[in-house]
């Protein structure tokens, strides 16, 4: 049985018709949009390790996760509110050992840490 191949991504806000279906009320984009940015959190990449599910271990979500790398494409990088912080933690999660060292306390503090270094970094400038 060949692979299925990965979905096309949504089309940018520029070239969205109103054609685009709604899911309720908003566009395939802006709720990818949404939850990629959600994933800078190291919290809540914990918690989608840790929760009863463990979302981090299932193939399809892992799929899920590889497919939003459209979002390091310039034209939906623009999009991003924090592409450093949005772009970096989708990378850390196509690896297995950083999807397992998540659930770790240890792991999400220092995460949080090197975040709040790099934000301080950008106020003295």
């Amino acid at each position: 049985m060949a692979d299925n191949p990965p979905p096309r991504p949504p089309p940018p806000p520029s070239a969205l018709t109103s054609t685009e279906p709604l899911y309720g009320g908003y566009t395939r984009f802006e709720l990818e949009l949404e939850f990629v940015q959600s994933l800078s959190s190291p919290l809540y990449l914990n918690h989608l390790a840790s929760s009863s599910q463990k979302l981090l271990q299932h193939p399809p979500f892992i799929a899920y996760l590889r497919y939003l790398l459209y979002f390091t494409r310039p034209e939906y990088v623009k999009y991003l509110r924090y592409p450093g912080p949005t772009l970096k933690a989708l990378e850390l999660l196509q690896e297995e050992g950083f999807r397992r060292e998540i659930l770790s306390p240890e792991t999400v503090r220092r995460l949080v840490e090197g975040m709040m270094e790099g934000t301080a970094g950008q106020g003295r400038r």
